[in-house]
């Protein structure tokens, strides 16, 4: 999927869990940034232009490692030890992530190292993808609304 489809998405997912967390301001600014950060493996990606991507980019192939629940798992377990205020948020975002590129035609490697790949029939940027955008961003904006008008 392309960034802004995880960035709605990732919205969607704050506003879902906005209620049940201690610290909801850094919780939505830590799983936004998760959401999109997987993709700092390609070189394509909004993400993977800068020059930490690069070094990554290096040690990863993309829709490898770091698309993988093992990653996304060993990543959180860190923050809950270091940042426990930042471990939810880090695993939401990263999560959904995860979970919408495994609806790609390309997939996922959810238990990386092993090989099995988790895929679906959405072609990134395609016409069907556009529809989730634009569906997640609706539905994005409805919620806000009633927050703040109800």
């Amino acid at each position: 999927m392309m960034f802004k489809t995880h960035l709605v998405i990732g919205i969607f997912a704050v506003i879902l869990f906005w209620p049940l967390v201690n610290n909801p301001f850094s919780f939505a600014i830590v799983a936004i940034i998760a959401s999109v950060i997987p993709d700092i493996d390609t070189a394509v990606s909004k993400v993977g232009r800068n020059v930490p991507a690069k070094i990554v980019q290096v040690f990863t192939t993309h829709r490898g490692m770091v698309h993988s629940l093992t990653f996304c798992a060993i990543v959180s377990l860190i923050l809950s030890i270091f940042f426990p205020k930042l471990a939810f948020g880090f695993f939401l975002g990263f999560g959904i992530h995860l979970l919408v590129d495994s609806f790609t035609k390309m997939g996922i490697t959810p238990f990386w190292p092993y090989s099995r790949i988790a895929k679906g029939v959405i072609p990134t940027n395609g016409v069907l993808e556009k529809g989730i955008l634009f569906s997640f961003a609706l539905v994005d904006l409805l919620l806000i609304l009633v927050k703040l008008l109800g």
